[in-house]
């Protein structure tokens, strides 16, 4: 891809989804740390003597919730939250202070979906002291964990309650935190400079007619930022690639964001085409391959950043974003999936030449090899600098486990099958390895029963 030229096979998919799905304006990104950014534009911004370009900005809506969410796992990550605080230990709540951090996070509370009152017929959100003290009104619409239950005011407490342990606005903590850091210039909750103007494009007409502006207030956290496709794509791939994007970790910690990765519950339980984390969808693509971002919609505007992980031929820091200025054009949330793809099927990541390695150090050479447990085979290796292991029968694509020393015959597993459990050896008198115990299961050179039978004997 280049980054003023057009990929033509990508060009074609931007411009028939915004003529069949009759978009005003509509901008994508697609960017990858191994080649240049690719942008585009097709329509019109709506603002005379305001051409569509790059620098045009839209609503994200609730994309929004992925920034709030970094925030929160920066405040968890230095000590001033934890996920199961309940959050009235923050925030001085009538009601509901009992749910946690991480209900409310993961989508998980119970809470329902909006603030108090009918904000969508007004189009006037409350101020910070009016949504706390609605509180007292709001329903539980479900018991804690019982399900995913979406809500936006579950995300603007959070938000609240960041810029609380921060001392400042939201807004202010995000420009601070997030956005300054990694050069997201464009990311406000502002609409100025160059924004589009977003449109309810009539069903049975081409006519189209511009939507009223919402300030969402003190539930900004949850959906009220602005951005340019270029921008968003990067954050995407941040959520995706930190090591590429972040490689210093000032933004959130890599392992933080494996973390918030991690689905907490399904969005629908009869078909597992989506989970939820920590502030992130996942969306499972097949192959061990899964889209991580999130979906924004607000009056006027349609959103989606998603960032691409697992797969042979994944690019590094890989992502795309769709912007749109049609509420109504559902097939831009499908675009920064279709663009995912097609980008990584037609120049996927280039192959990186084999070198020789380090040998093991002395201590772990007598474990490499084939062991059996629980009557299973499996191959333990050396690769990267860290003892590895699989199942003999694992397909390639499933990640091995990874140790790490905690003593000479103590490993923790810290990634892949029974993750931070222990690997214990056993050494003869050579100091050879002759027996092992993960997560207490016993592994033997000889396929044994549970009783310590040698099954090659009669």
């Amino acid at each position: 891809m280049s980054g003023t030229g057009e990929n033509r096979r990508l060009a074609r998919i931007v411009r028939r989804t915004q003529a069949q799905a009759r978009v005003p304006a509509l901008s994508v990104a697609v960017h990858r740390g191994d080649r240049p950014l690719w942008t585009l534009q097709v329509g019109d911004s709506g603002v005379p003597g305001e051409p569509l370009d790059a620098d045009t900005r839209f609503r994200i809506g609730s994309v929004t919730k992925t920034f709030t969410a970094v925030l929160v796992m920066q405040c968890r990550d230095e000590g001033l939250i934890e996920l199961d605080d309940p959050i009235g230990r923050h925030l001085d709540v009538p009601r509901h202070g009992e749910l946690t951090v991480r209900r409310l996070l993961s989508h998980t509370a119970g809470l329902q979906r909006e603030p108090f009152g009918d904000v969508w017929d007004t189009l006037i959100a409350p101020d910070e002291r009016g949504l706390l003290a609605d509180l007292a009104r709001v329903e539980r619409a479900l018991p804690p964990a019982r399900r995913f239950h979406y809500s936006n005011l579950a995300m603007a407490l959070l938000g609240q309650a960041v810029a609380k342990r921060r001392g400042g606005t939201w807004a202010e903590v995000l420009a601070e935190k997030v956005t300054k850091p990694l050069g997201l210039t464009s990311i406000s909750p502002d609409r100025q400079p160059r924004g589009a103007v977003g449109y309810l494009v009539d069903t049975y007409s081409d006519h189209s007619r511009p939507e009223p502006p919402i300030n969402f207030g003190a539930a900004a956290p949850a959906a009220q930022l602005w951005g340019t496709a270029a921008d968003l794509a990067r954050w995407a791939a941040f959520l995706v690639d930190p090591a590429v994007v972040d490689p210093t970790g000032a933004v959130l910690r890599a392992q933080t964001l494996d973390e918030m990765r991690w689905p907490r519950t399904t969005t629908d339980e009869s078909l597992w085409a989506a989970g939820f984390g920590l502030g992130l969808l996942i969306i499972p693509q097949g192959e061990r391959i899964t889209h991580v971002g999130h979906d924004g919609a607000m009056p006027g505007f349609l959103a989606g950043a998603y960032g691409r992980r697992g797969g042979p031929d994944t690019p590094p820091a890989f992502g795309a974003a769709v912007l749109g200025s049609s509420g109504t054009a559902v097939p831009i949330l499908n675009l920064p999936h279709e663009l995912l793809a097609a980008a990584e099927a037609d120049d996927p990541v280039d192959i990186t030449p084999w070198a020789p390695g380090a040998a093991a150090p002395p201590d772990l050479r007598s474990i490499l090899g084939r062991w059996w447990g629980e009557g299973f085979e499996y191959v333990f290796f050396y690769k990267d600098g860290t003892l590895r292991a699989r199942g003999a029968d694992d397909p390639a694509g499933k990640p091995p486990a990874v140790f790490e020393p905690v003593d000479r015959d103590l490993l923790r597993t810290v990634s892949g099958r029974e993750a931070g459990e222990f690997l214990r050896l056993t050494r003869d008198a050579t100091g050879a390895v002759v027996r092992m115990h993960w997560a207490t299961y016993r592994f033997t050179r000889v396929q044994e029963t549970f009783d310590g039978y040698d099954v090659r004997q009669p």
